[in-house]
């Protein structure tokens, strides 16, 4: 094929898959279902394994047996005294090197950092023209003390190339003899010594055969603290981090890490994450918003895996292991001191909190950074939803009591995206001086949509930018995010591949599916409703759970293999439809995606074959679910998935914008800046043209890019930019967060049955509460929230307790609430009434239920109580088993 290609889920080898090439650990092997493992023998012609009685134990020794790999004993997790074994085993049997070096090139110099690991990034690499092989690796000094244990890895890239690692918290011990070397083994001493460390018994002598191979400087330093600011943004979907790095951000930056051009100075560093989905690791400044749980057989040391690592466990389990896989995480702001249950690979089971988990995830991204610019941060900035600003900011400084988290300079994520603009037209002089602008912030998230307003100006002053920015959160909507459109394009997939597998071999038609044309979509939604558009996928997505259930939560009175092959389908099917939205969006020049598990040559440069070492489907076929081994035949183009997910996007556009452009408020925004990265499709700005009056609004769109979308970094890079011009002093901006809008009623019912409104959807934040009056002696009190479209989103109850009241004076209420309480509203409570205000709070993004009650002709204040508009952050959750 003359186009693009990529493989989804690379074979086990890490190239183009050609028969009896394959090569197979027993660790991967374990890992896999019985169903998998027939389905290597099935594609390997392995006539042995395809008998279907063939227990799994078996199917393990065939495969082994012919397509076997070697495994590597590398020494790598602490074992107490392993050290001290390991010495004497040097001392005992090793006494002469080998004469020749075998042409061993290793690099000239190591610096090497307590605590920190060492990794490909670091690039010590090694050369030999033959017989190296991957091992262990000592350092030792001109006394044989040993003073470290490496692992040499092969680099799968580059012929007789190595590289040497080590796990966190590997020991360097300095000695006073400074004439270090390296010393390389054959496979069988390398695992003697293996065996040496891990072994509480001791060894018979063996004669040690090694290469010494001396170096010609080692330095072992500790990690500088430094004052530079790590920036984190935290997505629902993926994660990024970041720093700006001035000249003297530690006092010994890394000359190995300066040549290599990992570090570099006076600019913005991102973090870059490894991802080990290929055999060949890449590294990508994104991380998926996911923990898996690897171990947790010891509840005091669990464990897990992230991004990358995790979701490769789930794909290497056939998406059927019972190990748990956490994702949305985000959504847990509200509640993150919940108890979960985790269940690791094994079946060992553990009760944990979900800050835990929290802390476990953003202490391995603050630690790959520290790794990665070899320094100790102690200050940490994370953006956050402008609407939950304060909770997360809260959630954070529990979760990370050992750094510093910036607060009072902390940045929202649309205002980071933002101010990343400004910092740009500043630097080319794009805005008049004094001049107010005003813009629009879209940012579509993972699981939520919201939208904020703006209005600047900008000076020149004499020794710095004078920036002063007023802000408002306009409108949001909690079931609309990126996830949405990959559940659409999940949903087609599933409708296509049920018809194949029913005999129908004419792929579906988009038009039978989403009935209206391209061009009467938008007027579709705008007079019978976004519902209508999908009413017909809807149905024959119901009609396809019949063959390919996905619907798992259902099936958790079914058998446990039945559950677990349902569970399969579902994460399987999202997997494959996340991944070919983000290739349909991201390059140009695919217009088809089709699934295949070979590379084929067809000359069509715009087809897309997604390569894949097995299926994972279960279908069900008369009344049982089987393994289906056969790849679909069938081709997905982009103008159908255009078409599928259009819809969607014009009915939350329409939402934010339409009462702006009834008020004829759009003409007066002179930037509209999207934000996430669901924002590269161009049907973001289909819809945003509907409401954009003439050409007043440029759109621009980068070329293709590589795997991290602009738009996914941007808010990290706008963060980054605000904090160092700040420090720097280029810089003096004055953000003022005006009172935003509702878009939420709060409502409750009065004795005889009437529906109050308490406060109204999209008012002002700032405005006068509403109240509602019960008996002193009632004891609770029923809330309603309502969204903007009138629908019912929760009920909450305020517990009334009377004999927590407190005799205050109004001037009392008046002073600690300033002024927000009338005094002619309390001044009509009478004898035996409690008057229940009710009033917004958005910095907390939620409202305050305050009682006042009169008893005796004398006032009574009862306890405050914050209810959040949401209690999850997105109320829609693609994960809880009922789609």
């Amino acid at each position: 094929m003359n186009g693009y290609s990529y493989r989804l889920y690379p074979d086990a080898a890490g190239r183009e898959r050609a028969r009896g090439t394959m090569r197979y650990t027993r660790e991967e092997l374990m890992d896999m279902t019985t169903f998998q493992l027939r389905n290597i023998c099935y594609k390997e012609r392995l006539v042995e394994g395809i008998g279907a009685r063939t227990e799994r134990e078996e199917l393990i020794r065939i495969i082994l047996k012919f397509l076997g790999a070697d495994d590597v004993l590398w020494i790598r997790e602490q074992r107490e005294g392993g050290f001290e074994r390991l010495q004497k085993a040097i001392s005992r049997n090793m006494s002469t090197p080998m004469t020749s070096d075998g042409g061993v090139s290793v690099p000239a110099r190591l610096i090497l950092y307590e605590g920190l690991k060492v990794d490909k990034l670091d690039r010590y690499i090694v050369t030999a023209p033959g017989g190296l092989v991957e091992s262990n690796v000592l350092l030792v000094n001109e006394t044989m003390e040993l003073c470290g244990i490496f692992n040499l890895v092969k680099d799968e890239g580059a012929h007789g190339t190595f590289y040497l690692t080590a796990a966190p918290g590997s020991t360097w011990r300095r000695t006073g003899n400074r004439q270090y070397s390296l010393l390389f083994f054959r496979k069988r001493d390398s695992e003697y010594l293996y065996q040496s460390y891990y072994s509480d018994r001791p060894l018979p002598p063996v004669h040690i055969q090694y290469t010494q191979i001396p170096l010609a400087d080692l330095e072992i330093r500790e990690l500088e603290p430094t004052e530079a600011v790590l920036a984190v943004d935290f997505g629902t979907s993926n994660t990024t981090a970041g720093a700006y790095l001035h000249t003297g951000y530690i006092q010994a930056p890394s000359s190995q890490d300066l040549l290599n051009g990992r570090v570099r100075l006076d600019e913005i560093n991102y973090v870059a994450f490894p991802d080990p989905t290929y055999r060949q690791t890449e590294w990508i400044e994104v991380l998926p918003t996911a923990v898996g749980v690897a171990d947790c057989s010891d509840p005091a040391n669990i464990r897990y895996e992230f991004g990358y690592e995790a979701l490769r466990s789930m794909r290497r389990g056939g998406y059927s292991s019972r190990a748990s896989l956490f994702r949305n995480m985000k959504r847990w702001v509200n509640d993150y001191n919940k108890k979960e249950e985790i269940v690791d690979p094994h079946g060992n089971a553990a009760i944990v909190t979900r800050m835990d988990l929290l802390r476990a995830y953003m202490n391995y991204v603050i630690r790959t950074a520290e790794h990665q610019f070899k320094c100790r941060f102690r200050h940490v900035h994370l953006s956050s939803p402008v609407k939950m600003k304060a909770q997360f900011l809260q959630m954070f400084e529990e979760m990370l009591p050992e750094y510093d988290i910036e607060r009072e300079y902390a940045l929202d994520e649309g205002m980071a995206v933002l101010y990343n603009t400004l910092a740009d037209g500043m630097e080319r002089g794009s805005f008049m001086e004094g001049q107010t602008y005003h813009a629009l912030v879209i940012d579509c998230g993972g699981g939520t949509t919201d939208l904020s307003s703006c209005a600047f100006t900008v000076e020149d002053g004499q020794i710095a930018y004078h920036l002063d920015i007023h802000t408002t959160y306009e409108n949001g909507d909690t079931n609309f995010g990126g996830h949405n459109l990959t559940y659409r394009i999940m949903q087609f997939m599933k409708i296509a591949f049920a018809d194949y597998y029913e005999g129908k071999r004419r792929m579906v038609d988009i038009d039978s599916l989403i009935e209206a044309p391209g061009a009467d979509v938008f007027r579709q939604v705008d007079e019978e409703g976004v519902q209508a558009v999908y009413a017909k996928l809807e149905e024959r997505y119901r009609e396809a759970e019949r063959l390919i259930p996905t619907a798992f939560a259902r099936r958790e009175n079914a058998s446990r293999d039945e559950y677990l092959r349902v569970r399969g389908n579902f994460y399987f099917l999202w997997e494959i439809a996340e991944e070919m939205k983000q290739q349909f969006f991201r390059k140009t020049g695919i217009l088809r995606n089709r699934f295949h598990s070979e590379l084929e040559d067809d000359g069509d440069n715009d087809l897309q074959i997604t390569t894949m070492e097995r299926w994972f489907l279960s279908v069900q076929r008369d009344g049982v679910l089987k393994d289906e081994y056969e790849f679909p035949d069938v081709v997905f183009n982009i103008k159908e998935i255009t078409q599928l997910i259009k819809a969607d996007i014009y009915d939350v556009v329409r939402k934010f914008l339409d009462e702006f452009y009834r008020q004829g408020r759009m003409s007066q925004y002179s930037i509209i800046k999207l934000t996430g990265q669901s924002c590269r499709i161009d049907v973001f700005r289909e819809a945003l043209k509907e409401f954009v009056p003439g050409k007043s609004i440029e759109f621009r769109q980068k070329p293709a890019e590589g795997r991290v979308p602009d738009l996914k970094l941007a808010c990290l890079r706008g963060a980054i930019r605000y904090l160092s011009s700040r420090k720097n002093g280029t810089v003096r901006a004055q953000i003022t967060h005006d009172a935003a809008v509702i878009p939420y009623k709060i409502s409750a019912y009065t004795h005889n049955g009437r529906e109050k409104a308490l406060i109204s959807s999209l008012d002002r934040s700032d405005g006068i509460p509403g109240s509602i009056s019960r008996p002193s002696e009632t004891t609770e009190v029923e809330l309603y929230v309502s969204g903007s479209d009138g629908f019912l989103r929760h009920k909450l109850v305020y517990g009334n307790r009377p004999n927590m009241y407190k005799e205050v004076l109004y001037e009392d209420i008046r002073d600690q609430y300033q002024g927000k309480i009338p005094q002619d509203d309390t001044d009509s409570i009478v004898n035996g009434e409690t008057k229940f205000f009710v009033f917004p709070d958005d910095r907390h993004w939620g409202f305050y239920v305050l009682p006042v009650a009169r008893k005796n002709e004398r006032l009574y204040l009862g306890p405050q109580k914050l209810f959040p508009f949401e209690p999850d952050l997105s109320e829609l959750d693609f994960f809880d088993g009922m789609k």
